[in-house]
């Protein structure tokens, strides 16, 4: 229940920020919050992170689909995880449900965090990084395993 809990709570938080930004903001407009630091600034992001692979809609569409179709598949043998990696689990799914619906209703997706030094991101993507680097922090701090069986 964690790893659904987690992803409703991102994607509900991630679509509600792009409502806020796209029904109070025009496109390219940009308020700064900490001048030269931090500004909101609307823009439609035809990629991935830092804009990459660039109108590859069909691409991110599938991706997204097939980690969903993964976590479906896999959801009981998830559900024995901790509540850290479930958590984990869901603030990517939910960062990446939030993305696919901007990619289906736009072809693009709404970023609206500035840092300027860093290029425009969104609260999905926030949360995916989040949950990734959780995750690879918990495989980290693990203790092998020994998968072999012990001779004799």
């Amino acid at each position: 229940m964690p790893l659904l809990t987690a992803a409703l709570l991102v994607l509900i938080i991630d679509l509600a920020a792009k409502y806020l930004v796209q029904s109070t903001m025009e496109l390219h407009q940009s308020i700064p919050v900490i001048k030269n630091i931090f500004h909101i600034t609307y823009i439609l992001n035809p990629g991935a992170a830092f804009g990459i692979l660039a109108y590859k809609t069909a691409f991110f569409i599938t991706v997204t689909a097939v980690l969903m179709l993964g976590l479906a598949v896999f959801y009981k043998r998830i559900m024995r995880e901790t509540i850290l990696v479930q958590v984990a689990l869901g603030m990517v799914a939910g960062g990446a449900a939030g993305n696919l619906i901007d990619r289906i209703r736009y072809g693009k997706v709404v970023d609206f965090l500035d840092f300027q030094i860093w290029p425009v991101f969104n609260l999905a993507d926030t949360a995916i990084v989040i949950g990734v680097g959780v995750l690879v922090l918990e495989v980290v701090r693990r203790p092998e395993r020994e998968d072999v069986e012990e001779e004799g």
